[in-house]
């Protein structure tokens, strides 16, 4: 049952406002007046997205709010409508999004403090959670395309924001590059949809609309719709084999690389796939696709992680192998198991990435963790709650990350997938290792911090410590709404999705005690290893890495993707274009027929102007010729 709800608009509309602010009049009105706006657009949308979410828990289970807010498309059959819809899932995600950016936005005032284009900065961060919002909210697959292009965008504009640096604009437009090819599949993947459904009259992109036909659709049809549209998240989720974006978006400001990672652009990926779950359990073997896209990744992405040396791109290569995560979990059929973890991830990931933030901040943006160390003591605040993201992601007993990673190694080893369990437990084991590697190198043992960086080392100021401490305290305790089976409420966030995306049911039974033993084991080895490498021995690193050679350089180029692309696809790509299409059709061809008109006109012109020369007296003298040449000729006719 949906119920007609006109305040959703809102959650649109604040940050709607701030952008349009923001954009045409921030400059004018000053850094103070947009550092009230910029936030506070986002926090209202919060407001109202909470007013709405508890309006949702008094329904009745599987109820939603709605609205319509105008006519859109009327193409023949079609008709669709630019309206919102908010229900058990949208809901969880809308809180995620403006809860979550609320307080990246606040910390971006300290940060951006000092940089002369705040004013543009907020208008894309309003922008970017706008895109977001309206991707989730969107009660059509149509209208959720919009949001997902609108956050492809501002994914562009705030990762080439200082766009003066030629390799910072490059990354931006590698990113928006390699969206679009995951975008591609998403068209086709709606287009498929539309005409498999419209062979039986149902011409509709509505999510309620397409649950309610999906019966229609044969397996062979939903598994080609269910894996186009899985390229495109692969695309927006940095999966493999489009994740190549991510890790090279850390060139923006960090409270960006927070909201990319944490609340808004990578995990539209398995939003779209959450929502459609009625599709993929249509297709089975999509699913098993997305199960091992997702753990392939999530080690793949980890492997990567613990030899890395930038504070920023450790965590990059962690978001890749969380959502790999998140997608396995989707993949076995725990939809609400992978929402869970992209709830716990929003608090950990933001965390970590805005400490990491004032790591960069105290340090006058050094981002190199071998040129840190021993930073506990001066940056107190940071450590504490960068040691708290730290356990959440390791998946720690009694934090958010433990409730939610375990229910997914549960789903996967109770699916029957147990190999997947395995590499999924290994990935846990790596997890723990390098984020205790980043701790250890960053704020304990020697400190390696240049004197003259050292000496104006402090702790981030109250409108940047504050948002770390109420993620800190989301990160510990988030996890409290998915308790394991038996235990108090048991597992509430589950029985809430549920009506959407459905129930996990489990193909074997296992101990979730000894299931989680194991991971817990893996993690705990993880955390002795980095304690080994990088405290009580750290000679140890380099000699492990001098030993191991090539496995270390290749782990270091990281596995050499980028340039295995630039080789098979992005210079045969310049070359047709350069050489076959620019000189033989550009050149030759086109610019031939255009060049070769203009110079036969040219010519033509120039025998004319032999011609006409202007002189009266030629002209009277070719007048005369004329006229005795017409004369002859009449004289002949009458001699003859």
């Amino acid at each position: 049952m949906t119920y007609d709800f006109p305040p959703l608009a809102l959650i649109l509309f604040f940050p709607a406002l701030g952008f349009l602010f923001n954009l045409f009049f921030g400059r004018r009105y000053g850094r103070s007046t947009v550092n009230v706006v910029g936030p506070a657009a986002i926090f209202g949308a919060f407001a109202v997205g909470l007013w709405a979410f508890v309006r949702l828990l008094l329904m009745p289970a599987g109820g939603a709010l709605g609205v319509v807010l105008w006519p859109w498309i009327e193409a023949g059959a079609f008709h669709t409508d630019f309206g919102l819809r908010l229900d058990a899932l949208s809901g969880v995600m809308t809180l995620v999004v403006t809860g979550v950016g609320a307080f990246i936005h606040l910390y971006s005032v300290g940060y951006m403090e000092h940089d002369e284009d705040y004013a543009r900065y907020f208008a894309y961060m309003n922008l970017f959670a706008l895109s977001m919002l309206l991707l989730v909210l969107a009660d059509n697959l149509l209208l959720m395309f919009v949001g997902w292009e609108g956050v492809g965008l501002c994914s562009y504009l705030l990762i080439s924001f200082w766009y003066t640096n030629p390799q910072y604009a490059y990354n931006g437009r590698k990113a928006f590059i390699v969206n679009r090819v995951g975008d591609a599949g998403f068209i086709l993947g709606m287009l498929t949809l539309l005409l498999a459904l419209g062979s039986h009259g149902v011409m509709t992109l509505n999510f309620t609309q397409l649950r309610a036909h999906s019966a229609l659709l044969s397996t062979a049809v939903a598994t080609t719709a269910a894996l186009l549209l899985f390229l495109g998240a692969t695309g927006k989720s940095a999966q493999l084999p489009l994740y190549v974006w991510l890790p090279d978006a850390m060139v923006g400001p960090t409270p960006v690389s927070a909201l990319i990672h944490a609340a808004t652009m990578v995990t539209a990926g398995v939003y779209m796939v959450a929502r459609l779950s009625f599709l993929y359990r249509l297709a089975p073997q999509a699913m098993d696709v997305v199960a091992l896209v997702g753990c392939v990744t999530a080690f793949f992405a980890a492997t990567i992680a613990i030899v890395q040396t930038d504070i920023k791109r450790v965590l990059a290569y962690s978001t890749v192998s969380q959502i790999g995560y998140m997608f396995l979990g989707a993949g076995v059929g725990a939809f609400a198991s992978g929402i869970f973890h992209v709830m716990t991830h929003a608090f950990f990931k933001g965390l970590l990435f805005l400490c990491a933030g004032a790591v960069i901040h105290a340090l006058s943006g050094e981002q190199d963790m071998r040129r840190m160390g021993g930073l506990w003591r001066r940056l107190p605040v940071t450590y504490a709650t960068m040691l708290i993201a730290t356990l959440a992601i390791s998946a720690v007993p009694g934090f958010s990350g433990f409730f939610s990673k375990d229910l997914i190694l549960e789903a996967v080893f109770t699916s029957g997938h147990w190999w997947l369990w395995i590499l999924a437990v290994v990935t846990a084991g790596l997890t723990d290792f390098y984020m205790f590697r980043l701790i250890f190198m960053t704020f304990h043992g020697e400190c390696r911090v240049e004197p003259e960086k050292l000496h104006h080392t402090h702790e981030a100021p109250a409108v940047m410590t504050v948002p770390l401490i109420v993620l800190a305290v989301c990160s510990t305790f988030g996890g409290l709404v998915g308790l394991p089976k038996g235990l108090l409420w048991g597992d509430a966030f589950g029985r809430f999705l549920a009506p959407v995306v459905g129930t996990f049911k489990p193909a074997l039974e296992a101990s979730a005690l000894t299931l989680g033993g194991c991971a817990g084991l893996a993690g705990l080895a993880g955390i002795a290893l980095a304690w080994l490498f990088y405290l009580a021995r750290p000679e140890l690193p380099e000699n492990i890495a001098a030993s191991l050679g090539a496995l270390y350089r290749l782990l270091a180029g990281k596995y050499y993707v980028d340039e295995f692309y630039n080789l098979v696809i992005s210079r045969p790509l310049f070359w047709i274009s350069t050489f076959v299409l620019g000189r033989a059709v550009d050149t030759m061809t086109i610019d031939g027929f255009v060049n070769g008109t203009a110079l036969s006109a040219e010519e033509s012109a120039q025998a004319l102007r032999r011609v006409e020369t202007g002189n009266v007296q030629f002209y009277v003298l070719v007048y005369l010729l004329g006229a005795v040449a017409v004369a002859a000729y009449y004289v002949y006719l009458v001699i003859r």
